[in-house]
């Protein structure tokens, strides 16, 4: 089933993500990656990130006091789902004072501000975005009320792109405003925010702690894209990307250290994968009680096919938490070269029917 459904998810969907650089096919059936809204963003946004962030009140409460460690069995072994393979829940050490997970499930709208095409996060007006969120955490928190519910937006603060740019890395940094505007928003609405990076040919060393100032802020959390993060002999929008457990470790040291400079409640850190070379020796990954790693399948594409491979890659390989993504766009899409029949998106339900149930959702 594993290599099946590799080889399906490859040829069908070239980019999972549908990032601001990705082929246009994921937008409008073409594959000319030359003229998509990366050129706009490569006019737009400079090689080096200016200005400083504004101050911005954090938005979540933090909890303090000690893990309630009974509380904390109990929720991941629902999540867990009955799981009987003895892979999940994985065990690991307990999280540190103000952990999230898995006390209180996210819900995310992910995209760019530059791009209508990246998600919803950028393709709405922030008060009809908010709006839409706020919705959809009214759903997921009546489809499992046994953990709470709460809302995050998902910003591309580095997004890939077909030009190499001045340095040659083919990736853009967004402007700090544009994070200070996701701030902003989020604080309305009580949002948690992440900062995605897609690398290009650049790498997590370099582009992290770029973004320090925002990560010392207990509200702000951590994503990473396999898909754009480019090794010799690849290009971008055609090629999918690899990280590796060395690159997810050296990202999760780096947020620890910032937990323990700040003293901040544990971070949150998304990683998101859909094929099996995205992410490789998973086994040595390392966990740790400052930081909470999140396992995101973000293919899209016909329910069968998205939950073949939520099985075969975030199940099948478990590192401590999952998440799942929904396309309002793309998971309807009728594909020709697919043997699975036309879709419709997933219910919070059917999502969380999964094993293990999703803890992070990401809409784009």
């Amino acid at each position: 089933m594993m290599n099946t459904s590799y080889a399906t998810l490859r040829a069908a969907f070239v980019a999972g993500v549908c990032g601001l650089i990705v082929l246009t096919a994921c937008n409008n059936g073409s594959s000319n990656a030359g003229k998509t809204d990366s050129a706009k963003t490569a006019a737009k946004a400079k090689d080096t990130i200016p200005g400083a962030a504004t101050d911005t009140t954090p938005a979540q409460a933090i909890t303090t006091g000690p893990v309630d460690t009974a509380l904390y069995n109990k929720l991941i072994k629902h999540l867990a789902n009955g799981d009987s393979s003895g892979k999940w829940p994985v065990k690991t050490a307990y999280p540190n004072s103000g952990a999230i997970l898995p006390f209180k499930r996210i819900v995310a709208y992910y995209g760019n501000l530059y791009s209508k095409r990246m998600g919803v996060l950028g393709e709405y007006p922030p008060e009809e975005m908010s709006r839409m969120l706020k919705a959809e955490v009214k759903k997921w928190q009546a489809a499992d009320t046994s953990i709470p519910v709460i809302p995050a937006l998902h910003y591309i603060a580095v997004t890939a792109q077909g030009s190499a740019g001045k340095d040659g890395k083919y990736r853009a940094r967004m402007p700090f405003k544009h994070i200070d505007s996701i701030l902003h928003m989020a604080a309305r609405i009580n949002a948690l925010v992440f900062l995605d990076i897609q690398v290009g040919f650049s790498n997590v060393e370099s582009e992290v702690p770029l973004l320090e100032k925002y990560l010392s802020m207990p509200n702000v959390h951590l994503g990473i894209d396999a898909e754009f993060a480019m090794k010799p002999g690849m290009r971008v929008g055609k090629n999918v990307g690899t990280f590796d457990a060395a690159d997810v470790n050296w990202c999760s040291e780096y947020l620890a250290k910032l937990v323990k400079a700040h003293n901040l409640p544990p971070k949150v850190f998304v990683v998101h994968r859909w094929t099996q070379k995205m992410i490789t020796n998973y086994k040595n990954i390392r966990t740790r009680p400052d930081v909470q790693i999140v396992m995101d399948m973000d293919g899209w594409g016909p329910q069968q096919l998205k939950m073949d491979t939520y099985r075969n890659y975030e199940w099948a390989q478990p590192v401590q938490f999952t998440g799942f993504k929904l396309f309002y766009k793309n998971d309807v899409k009728t594909l020709a070269k697919v043997k699975f029949a036309a879709t419709t998106m997933m219910s919070p339900k059917q999502v969380l029917a999964l094993k293990p149930s999703p803890i992070y959702i990401q809409y784009q």
